[in-house]
């Protein structure tokens, strides 16, 4: 069995990221590993670099941490307690920022959803999940949610 860790899940607050979140907390149930629930408050750019203070999105992070706080104790209040869970809000490009979070944390697993675009919407809007796969340096697990 792979010793992981350290998971990573990222969301956007959407009901199709909850079975991910779901999933990746039922992994660090399993193997007693710590799950960073991580959502990215998107920006246009990344002109401000790694310096979030800088990013006039920075303002609102305390609320975005918040409603990240409340996903969490409404949609997984039976994990809370049972596993251990950080919850961090950023601002940047997400794919970027997954990527990145993920390499900072070493973490040995990503697990994400994929929203199921298909066609000119996949074309023309591309995939987070895609992209972080495409440049994750560990494993992504890609759940696709049951409509």
């Amino acid at each position: 069995m792979t010793p992981w860790k350290k998971i990573l899940a990222p969301t956007d607050f959407s009901e199709l990221s909850r079975p991910a979140v779901r999933h990746a907390l039922e992994i660090g149930l399993e193997r007693n590993a710590e799950v960073i629930v991580y959502h990215v408050l998107s920006v246009e750019g990344d002109w401000f670099g790694k310096d979030d203070r800088l990013n006039p999105a920075s303002i609102l992070l305390p609320g975005q941490k918040e409603v990240l706080r409340e996903f969490v104790k409404e949609n997984f209040a039976d994990m809370v307690g049972k596993v251990k869970i950080a919850e961090v809000v950023e601002t940047g490009i997400p794919h970027n920022k997954i990527v990145t979070k993920a390499e900072e944390e070493n973490a040995d697993l990503i697990v994400m959803s994929t929203h199921g675009r298909t066609g000119l919407e996949q074309i023309m809007l591309g995939s987070v999940t895609a992209k972080v796969i495409a440049r994750a340096g560990c494993p992504v697990l890609s759940i696709r949610p049951h409509k």
